[in-house]
């Protein structure tokens, strides 16, 4: 891993560093339900050129002032936003912590910006716009609409779509009874991610020919 702009990472997607997200939450409106835990997977790459998984962070949030809670979706997560146990900080906290680490990241790889990667990726892009909005963030490394959607990306290349579906034909391992935590999920999505990433690199597909020939 080097600093200079010529790095592998910078060059395969047009300067944007990929950062791998999920976010369990009390509901699906952003504006209005509360995000109750967000993991971050940061990439890193090995001396082949390809992908692997880095730094991972986790945290639990505590539902900000006048959040929303569907009983429906505390029910589906398990999760109880005033376990004391949880030991959960403030959106801001949690983002902003996520936010350094991903800034260094881009330094390190001499990348643009970081571009967010999710299994249903504008579903954890509007959670993670609306706390930034909420926390009054003014650095935010991530692009504000552009994403790598997983789900899309398994389509492609493995014909499915759900996430659990899509590790198994992958040959990744996966624990439904693990599903539906914010880190397990983050893992699950970043393997599946350097999976397809690498193996369309194994194919032939990357890099493109009139890169290789010029």
């Amino acid at each position: 891993m080097t600093d200079n702009t010529d790095s592998f990472l910078a060059n395969r997607f047009r300067g944007y560093y990929p950062v791998v997200i999920d976010v369990e939450t009390a509901g699906f409106n952003a504006k209005t339900d509360a995000l109750l835990e967000i993991a971050a997977a940061l990439i890193d790459v090995d001396s082949e050129n390809r992908l692997i998984i880095g730094q991972t962070l986790h945290f639990n949030v505590h539902p900000f002032e006048g959040a929303n809670l569907e009983q429906s979706a505390l029910e589906f997560t398990g999760i109880d936003p005033y376990n004391p146990l949880r030991m959960a900080v403030d959106e801001g906290e949690a983002l902003k912590s996520i936010f350094k680490e991903v800034r260094r990241k881009l330094k390190l790889y001499g990348c643009n910006r970081s571009v967010m990667v999710a299994h249903n990726s504008a579903f954890d892009m509007g959670f993670v716009n609306a706390a930034v909005e909420r926390a009054n963030i003014k650095r935010n490394p991530f692009h504000p609409f552009v994403s790598f959607d997983t789900t899309t990306l398994s389509a492609l290349s493995l014909g499915q779509t759900v996430l659990a579906k899509a590790c198994k034909t992958a040959g990744i391992e996966f624990d439904q009874k693990e599903a539906h935590s914010a880190l397990y999920d983050t893992t699950k999505t970043a393997e599946l991610f350097c999976y397809i990433v690498n193996r369309w690199q194994l194919l032939g597909g990357w890099p493109l020919e009139q890169e290789t020939t010029n």
